[in-house]
């Protein structure tokens, strides 16, 4: 027996899907959008500062003296309260070391070779992260996203009693727009596990960083940290005493001998060169979805327990597996292309269903060339604006205002389309232009690196 919705349920479905996604239409396509070009994170860093040095692995001993020469670099400057220490991994073959005020490539020596000088790579994952929205603002918003996404994908199978029925039926496009809307439900099907999954893990992550941040201004004095602790494991006890740099070496030669079938990834010092310092060894295990799990060394490099993320209680594992489901950080290559197919997909669902809704309302007598315009111009522009921040990133340098400029051109992008309401004028002239954007990019990172 198929169980059919009513159709007053089917009606109330149609209005929320219609409502939700007009409200989150433009900031969901963005969010797709740069979410599907940080899928390649690592690959956009090397190819945005392809003169780094690179290396297969790095010597602990050229380790730590990477890390003593950036320690003293910063003397005379406010003390570091962490320092990360990115190890090469397949991806991203270089040892870069970040503190509290800089970041630092190092050689195969142990050397400082450079700045790290990744801006644009940054600027895209923090468009997708929070939208370039500083504090717990522009998290909360893409959190919100996540669920309106969610809502979407399942208030819109609800409403179409037959999309797996139809699952592979398409028309052809014609003045109705059926095709168009065939195609939106048909992807919307195909990428539907996928859909769910980055929607509920965006959602989380998102949402997750708000609730931490209400429950540290409540509970815990403002100590985020704190609220974390019962997860990633917490803080040592701080004492601001100075001392020598930690025995790296001592920590990874432990690793070595306990746990060689670990990729490692990240080392941290938590507040070096004081006495409280201890040392955090990221190791992520083989066939698992957690990013990894903390490995727990004092000051000598003496192993001291881990923080619980591959063995501990379910809701570590799962919150520790949040963050590869949702960027696709885990199967290397072959999963980061799936990641990219299906998140063209989704930015496309995105870019159709608005499409779809304007096209109704032509049908039934209200033409509304402008917001046809302005919706060509977030669809065809964000990408060419996208593309145009990557050339401004090549032209002027590392200290281009990528977020400005992004966001200061999209502005004038919707006023454009309000000025220019002939039908399909706007979107052939972005269309032409992104082509000629991408190729342009595509040139200067070949030949400007």
């Amino acid at each position: 027996m198929t169980l059919v919705p009513d159709s007053s349920t089917v009606k109330r479905a149609l209005s929320a899907h219609a409502a939700i996604g007009l409200i989150a239409g433009a900031l969901l396509y963005i969010v797709s959008l740069s979410g599907t070009v940080a899928v390649f994170f690592e690959e956009w860093q090397r190819i945005e500062q392809p003169r780094a040095p690179e290396m297969a692995s790095i010597d602990p001993q050229a380790l730590q003296r990477g890390i003593t020469a950036v320690l003293a670099q910063e003397a005379g400057k406010p003390r570091t309260t962490h320092l990360y220490a990115h190890l090469p991994v397949d991806a991203l073959p270089r040892t870069t070391i970040t503190t509290d005020h800089q970041a630092l490539h190092l050689d195969a020596q142990g050397n400082i070779a450079g700045k790290e000088e990744i801006a644009w790579s940054d600027f895209v994952v923090q468009l997708h992260y929070i939208l370039n929205i500083p504090g717990i603002v522009g998290i909360t918003i893409v959190g919100i996203l996540g669920v309106m996404m969610l809502a979407l994908a399942l208030s819109g199978v609800i409403a179409h009693p037959r999309i797996f029925r139809d699952a592979f039926r398409l028309r052809a496009r014609d003045q109705n727009g059926l095709g168009l809307a065939d195609w939106h439900n048909r992807l919307s099907v195909w990428t539907l596990p996928f859909t769910v999954g980055i929607a509920l893990t965006g959602a989380v992550i998102g949402l997750g960083s708000v609730i931490a941040f209400g429950l540290a201004k409540t509970s815990y004095g403002g100590d985020q940290e704190a609220v974390f602790a019962p997860i990633f494991g917490p803080e040592g006890k701080p004492d601001k005493t100075a001392a020598p740099p930690p025995d790296v070496p001592a920590a990874l030669a432990y690793m070595a001998a306990h746990h060689p079938d670990l990729r490692l990834t990240y080392v941290t010092l938590h507040d070096p060169m004081t006495r409280g310092q201890h040392i955090q060894i990221l190791g992520t295990p083989p066939r698992r979805l957690i990013f990894g799990e903390y490995y727990n060394f004092d000051g000598r490099g003496r192993f001291v327990g881990t923080a619980g993320l591959s063995d501990g209680a379910l809701g570590q594992q799962a919150a520790a597996s949040n963050y590869d489901l949702h960027f696709g950080n885990f199967g290397g290559l072959p999963v980061k292309i799936a990641y990219v197919i299906l998140g063209l997909a989704l930015t496309a669902i995105c870019a159709t269903g608005t499409y779809i809704w304007l096209g109704k309302r032509q049908r039934r007598g209200l033409h509304e060339p402008r917001l046809r315009s302005v919706w060509d111009a977030v669809v065809w522009g964000s990408p060419l604006i996208l593309t145009v921040t990557f050339i401004l990133r090549k032209l002027v340098g590392n200290d281009a205002p990528l977020a400005a400029t992004y966001w200061l051109a999209s502005v004038a992008m919707i006023a454009a389309g309000i000025i220019v309401s002939t039908p399909g004028k706007l979107a052939k002239l972005l269309t032409r232009s992104l082509a000629v954007a991408l190729l342009l990019a595509v040139v200067m990172a070949i030949w400007m690196p």
